[in-house]
């Protein structure tokens, strides 16, 4: 039964020898396994968590970037269509004052229908040639009314508020009449309204013909 000691002897030996070394080596040999725990740590854990945040956080700025973009390209998106539809409001008022046709029916409806709610008399109703001009065309309609004077300032106000361009030219005052302590008058106006020139009438202009 001899030959088991040794073994045994062995284990002791060992145990004592660790349980032997000197307080200093203790401690470093637990320094260099707490600093195998701590780089076993961080290349397992915390590299790869650390990685993951900072590419959140790339991830997070270039959306941010993206927003910032987006809400300047809405922005001037929106300034853009504010001006184009103020553009657009601008133009229709354009061409209702100054329309690319002469739309002459339309434009002697409206005189004889302030004629009439102003209680005037048309006495003529007499288009003229048109006359092309450089920037516009020229469309005189010659008119003789009769009636009161307010009448024939109702008629002047009414046609001022239209919104088609309209000169009111060349006015003469004629044949002033007194019926039942009223005077009537008669007056001879040439209606000029406007429209846009098409190319020939530009060319037309231009040549003076």
């Amino acid at each position: 039964m001899a030959p088991p000691a040794p073994p045994k002897a062995s284990a002791a030996s060992a145990q004592g020898g660790f349980a032997g070394l000197p307080d200093a080596a203790k401690a470093a040999i637990g320094l260099f396994l707490l600093a195998a725990i701590g780089i076993v740590y961080y290349v397992a854990f915390h590299g790869p968590v650390e990685e993951e945040i900072l590419n959140a956080q790339q991830q997070h700025a270039q959306l941010e970037e993206r927003m910032n973009t987006a809400r300047q390209r809405q922005a001037q998106y929106l300034q853009l269509r504010e001006e184009l539809a103020s553009r657009e409001a601008l133009d229709r008022a354009n061409l209702r004052v100054l329309p690319e046709d002469a739309e002459m029916a339309a434009f002697l409806q409206d005189l004889n229908r302030l004629a009439e709610i102003s209680g005037l008399r048309m006495r003529l109703v007499e288009p003229r040639p048109e006359e092309p001009q450089e920037q516009y065309v020229r469309l005189p309609v010659a008119l003789h009314l009769s009636g009161r004077y307010h009448q024939l300032s109702r008629f002047f106000y009414n046609v001022s508020r239209l919104e088609r361009a309209i000169s009111m030219e060349n006015i003469e005052l004629t044949e002033p009449t007194v019926t039942e302590e009223d005077v009537v008058l008669t007056v001879q106006v040439l209606a000029t309204t406007f429209r846009r020139p098409s190319e020939a009438d530009a060319a037309a202009a231009a040549t003076g013909g």
